[in-house]
């Protein structure tokens, strides 16, 4: 027998149970810049921001391969600065997810395709004695003598820049494994 004005149904769950904590082993705050996947974090947003530029300083004589380079440095920049500011500004202690294993994820994937990038930007500034137009009586490069420098240190920063993801990329590895 039910007790006057009592239900049969249980209490709802408690959606506390449903949702673990978020596992973060990174810290919070300032104290990720002293960490070294922190340090890793800002040079790739340095080398980045360096890489774009040094792209954009070209006439760009292949579209489809430095569009690609282009697209891949700017999304990659962006989406670091906005990892960096999720522990800089303690929201990975807000959401509820594995953020090591979002770490390991975001920064495998993103080293995967910088390398892809360099490659491209590489292969790029490997073109520069090519004629630009075989049509044309005069002889231009397809890259004019300052466009190939400034090529060269695009493909170096943006080696660089891969080698910083992939080097967060064995550390979030680690801390995810542990």
């Amino acid at each position: 027998m039910l007790p006057r004005g009592g239900s049969s149904m249980p209490p709802p769950p408690n959606p506390v149970a449903y949702f673990p904590p978020p596992r973060v082993t990174l810290p919070s705050g300032l104290d990720i810049l002293r960490t070294y996947s922190g340090a890793f974090i800002s040079l790739e947003i340095l080398f980045g921001t360096v890489v774009w530029i040094l792209v954009s300083a070209t006439h760009v004589p292949l579209p489809l391969l430095q569009g690609w380079v282009m697209f891949v440095a700017v999304t990659a920049w962006f989406l670091s600065i906005v990892f960096l500011c999720v522990f800089l500004f303690s929201y990975a202690n807000r959401i509820a997810i594995n953020w090591n294993q979002a770490d390991f994820l975001f920064h495998g994937a993103t080293f995967v395709f910088y390398f892809g990038a360099f490659l491209l930007q590489a292969a790029t500034t490997s073109l520069h004695h090519f004629p630009r137009n075989s049509n044309s009586t005069m002889q231009e490069t397809l890259l004019a003598d300052n466009e190939y420098n400034i090529s060269i240190a695009a493909s170096i920063f943006a080696f660089a820049t891969a080698i910083c993801y992939g080097c967060s990329t064995a550390l979030a590895l680690r801390r995810w494994k542990l």
